[in-house]
């Protein structure tokens, strides 16, 4: 019955509790579950990786950034660890660090160290600033003094063994070099008006008159006597012709005049071209001596005729100051008169010297110059005019001061120059430089004392006998012209570094953008809110009612060449030491300094008024124009040195070489054109000297290799893209080891267990200190460890340098960090291949058959102009033999001589 009740009961439906519904779910509600989830937690983790990866690679970029030059030379396959823990590991600040260290205090003290005596070159005063400088070197680059002082004959094993192991050196060198030249030293000179009967009319003071109004130029003011360097000995009388500044011009106006030189003494100014070419133009139209003086209108403004008292109580020019120098025939060939194209040894073969003069010449003051022109004046005597010019021609001993820093990179070298002899004191020329390179090493020396290596070695030279000649540098380039030619990747010139108000830059083309950049980065010395390139166009302030029209023409004229390029870099001619690498070997070099205006204090330039004294008072007091140049040309030395890429716009040097032909005739001889020639269109210079030429082919070469060049521009920028993106790679790799490792060391701490060597304490993100030839890690031994490693290293490097590039990346992984090296070691070769494509834009401009007349020239692209010696002019031997030859046969040969080496280097260009 119960059964029966509770079945009645179910079958109720309002008694019944229903079962529950479970409805169907779709198939995009199930979706929009699983993007929820997704949503809740997969974005939150996405964020928070990007966030930890731009972390992760802001501390890369700051590691790099602080550790880039360990990277570098690690990739370049050198070993090198910093000695501190202030060692600066990026160029940047390394650079900072530089500029902190010349100043105007020390620079002054050497400025009195070096220009307070006299010091021409050959004598004891030149050999002490020669040892003066090898203690410079050997104290702030860390170098022990020898037992015996490091003096080398050129020509001996020492000497030759101490700069063909520059590129295997691994700690600083420095010695001297001492070669052997034939100079000359004055004897007796005498210049006297003589009457018709041979008496003496008047005898001129040939010396410079000074007093204790500047004591160093007061006690040395005969020191060395009114002569020129190189000038023939000899004695001439004959009546006075006055050639104006001596140039080419001036002379074929006297001829075309129908003046006869023949027998004659010429009377000449300064400027507008070198001494010795005056003497030259002079020797060749048949004169019998030449004497050459200071003209005040020639100083501008600073004249007493607007009021400006002489020096030593004023700024304008004394009148018994006079102008020492060489008159060799530079632009034939600088160096040796006697060796020609090879180093002057001891026991070296002697020729004739084809590049000094045949007749005597003597500089003279403005006091006695006036007398000898009131002689020409209209109603004057002319009467005979005697000079003696004894000298003494003999072998001298000069020496060279040479230092090394190696670098990471020791078969690529930048070498740094700057002369160190001086006619008299030579307080601007060129102790001023000198004094600049000084405060240089300095910084350089702080950089090494902290650990600090370069990328590429640094070469320090201090020439000998520039005054003479250039002779210091061009016998050290004959001497190792191989070896120049195989390493040396730059030279940076410095010869005086402030004689006045204007800052001028000069230096290959392809160094234009390079010098302006860091112009542009530094401040004006004495402007604040200025840079130094502003100074690029300062003037004195000394102003005044009267200029001389011709001498305000010659000045602009000179402006006009320094500022030739589009950029305000001018081109380099010659007369400075840069001459044997650019011109003869063909390294992209530098070149510059404060120089004077036509409103500065007068330079007396040569004279023993080139003075400590005037140049505290009125060059630079306070030195900071010393100091700018220091930093100028430390930051020059840093960044050619540590670039990874060769900081050299090829670019930019053939769109100038181009140019030359296509309405840019800027840098052809002003003698030599007409005005309407100074603004040409293409071909005009051949059509206006009535030659029938055509330049078509060789436009089409400049063309072709600009465009090569362009291409060399992609790839340098590729190549170190590249290869710092590897090294990034590897820096961010570097980092999140270490940061883990620094993680599980805290956490072995939490359970009391101590980290190892394997801990973070004992790793730091840089690469290791040990590699081998293959990137793998130098496993030391038990026992000898030490030297077996040693003796590794050793075979690695001779290996490597067999081929002249140190490729230690090619195999293998980098210590601890399984990096991708079979890449860095191609991203290194291929840098190192863009690189001597950069290098060897320069030396594809050298031909071995030279320039016509002057052999010893080789570069095409420029040199000094055959008539300027100083002066620039750009595809020389094309451009002469329009301009002063006038031979159409010789134009299209020389055009041709050009094409074939613009073909052959747009072919060795191309990536």
């Amino acid at each position: 019955m119960a059964n029966e009740k509770l079945q009645g009961s179910a079958e109720k439906p309002g008694d019944t509790i229903p079962a529950p519904v479970i409805a169907a779910q779709s198939p995009s509600s199930r979706g929009s579950r699983f993007w929820t989830i997704i949503l809740r937690h997969c974005i939150p983790a996405t964020l928070l990786l990007v966030v930890l990866h731009r972390w992760t690679d802001n501390l890369v970029k700051e590691n790099l950034a602080a550790t880039e030059g360990l990277w570098i030379a690690k990739a370049f396959g050198d070993s090198h660890r910093p000695g501190t823990k202030s060692f600066p590991r990026s160029a940047k600040a390394a650079e900072k660090l530089f500029l902190t260290i010349p100043n105007p205090g020390s620079a002054i003290a050497a400025s009195r160290q070096y220009a307070t005596k006299p010091h021409m070159a050959g004598t004891p005063g030149d050999f002490d600033t020669a040892t003066d400088f090898l203690a410079l070197l050997q104290t702030e680059l860390g170098i022990i003094a020898p037992a015996t002082l490091p003096v080398f004959p050129a020509g001996s094993a020492a000497s030759r063994n101490a700069t063909l192991a520059i590129t295997s050196q691994s700690a600083p060198s420095a010695w001297i070099d001492q070669y052997y030249p034939v100079m000359n030293t004055p004897l007796d000179r005498s210049l006297a008006i003589l009457e018709d009967d041979g008496s003496t009319a008047w005898a001129a003071e040939l010396e410079e008159a000074a007093d204790e109004t500047d004591p160093d130029a007061g006690q040395y003011a005969e020191a060395v006597p009114a002569w020129h360097g190189l000038s023939r000995g000899g004695e001439a009388k004959g009546r006075l012709v006055y050639a104006n500044y001596g140039r080419k011009q001036d002379y074929d106006a006297l001829v075309a005049d129908g003046v006869d030189l023949n027998g004659t003494i010429v009377i000449t100014r300064y400027g507008g071209i070198f001494r010795g070419l005056k003497v030259k133009g002079a020797e060749e139209l048949g004169a019998a001596a030449v004497l050459i003086y200071n003209d005040p209108r020639d100083d501008g403004t600073v004249t007493v005729e607007n009021g400006y008292v002489p020096y030593p109580s004023g700024p304008a020019r004394n009148p018994t100051s006079l102008q020492r120098g060489s008159v060799q025939y530079l632009s034939m060939y600088p160096g040796d008169p006697t060796t020609p194209g090879y180093p002057s040894y001891e026991n070296s073969t002697r020729t004739e010297g084809l590049n000094i003069p045949k007749i005597p010449s003597l500089p003279i003051s403005w006091a006695n110059a006036q007398v000898l022109l009131d002689e020409l004046k209209s109603g004057g005597k002319n009467r005979t005019v005697s000079m003696i010019n004894h000298v003494d021609d003999r072998v001298i001993p000069i020496w060279n001061t040479m230092g090394v820093i190696p670098g990471h990179i020791k078969d690529e070298v930048v070498v740094l120059g700057n002369h160190r002899d001086a006619w008299v004191m030579g307080a601007s020329d060129p102790s001023s430089g000198t004094v600049s390179v000084h405060e240089v090493v300095r910084g350089l020396g702080v950089l090494l004392q902290l650990g600090w290596k370069p990328l590429r070695t640094i070469v320090i030279a201090s020439w000998d006998a520039e005054e003479y000649g250039l002779i210091g540098s061009t016998e050290w380039g004959e001497d190792f012209a191989d070896w120049i030619e195989e390493h040396v990747v730059a030279y940076l010139n410095l010869d005086s570094s402030v004689s006045g108000s204007r800052f001028r830059l000069s230096g290959s083309p392809s160094f234009a953008h390079f010098l302006r950049g860091i112009a542009e980065e530094l401040p004006h010395p004495t402007k604040p809110g200025l840079t130094l390139w502003d100074a690029s166009k300062d003037s004195g302030v000394l102003y005044g009612e009267h200029l001389d029209t011709e001498a305000a023409e010659v000045f602009a004229e000179q402006e006009q060449l320094r500022t030739a390029d589009s950029l305000g870099v001018s081109v380099l001619g010659s007369g400075s030491d840069y001459t044997v690498f650019l011109q003869r070997i063909g390294v992209a070099s530098t070149n510059n300094g404060f120089g004077s205006t036509l409103s500065d204090p007068v330079y007396h330039y040569h004279s023993v008024y080139d003075s400590q004294r005037w140049q505290e008072l009125y060059a630079d007091p306070g030195f900071l124009r010393h100091v700018a140049v220091a930093k100028f040309l430390g930051l020059q030395t840093l960044r050619l040195a540590d670039a990874i890429v060769l900081p050299l716009n090829t670019t930019h040097y053939a769109t100038q070489l181009e140019g030359t032909w296509t309405g840019a005739y800027r840098y052809l001889p002003p003698q030599s054109l007409t005005p309407a020639q100074r603004i040409p269109q293409r071909e005009q210079l051949a059509s206006t000297t009535s030659l029938d030429l055509d330049f078509t082919s060789l436009h089409e070469s400049l063309h072709a290799l600009r465009a090569a060049s362009e291409a060399l521009d992609a790839e340098k920028t590729n190549a170190e893209h590249t290869l710092r993106r590897l090294l990034r790679r590897l820096a961010k790799h570097a980092l999140i080891k270490r940061k883990l490792r620094r993680m599980l060391c805290s956490l072995k701490r939490v359970f009391g267990i101590e980290c190892g060597p394997g801990g973070a304490s004992h790793h730091r993100a840089h690469p290791p200190a040990a590699q081998g030839a293959a990137w793998r890690a130098v496993k030391p031994r038990i026992g000898r460890a030490p030297a077996r490693a040693a003796e590794q290293r050793a075979r690695e490097g001779r290996s490597a340098g067999k081929c002249g590039l140190r490729d230690s990346g090619a195999r293998g992984e980098l210590e601890g960090h399984g990096g991708p090296s079979r890449r860095i070691a191609e991203a290194v070769r291929r840098v190192r291949a863009v690189n001597r494509k950069l290098v060897a834009f320069e030396r594809g401009l050298i031909h071995g058959d030279g320039i016509k007349d002057r052999e010893w020239y080789r570069h095409l692209g420029v040199a000094p102009g055959k008539w300027l010696g100083y002066g620039a002019t750009t595809l020389p031997a094309l451009t002469e033999s329009i301009t002063l030859e006038r031979n159409a046969t010789m134009a299209k040969y020389e055009a041709g001589r050009l094409k074939a080496l613009m073909d052959k280097l747009a072919v060795e260009l191309r990536p």
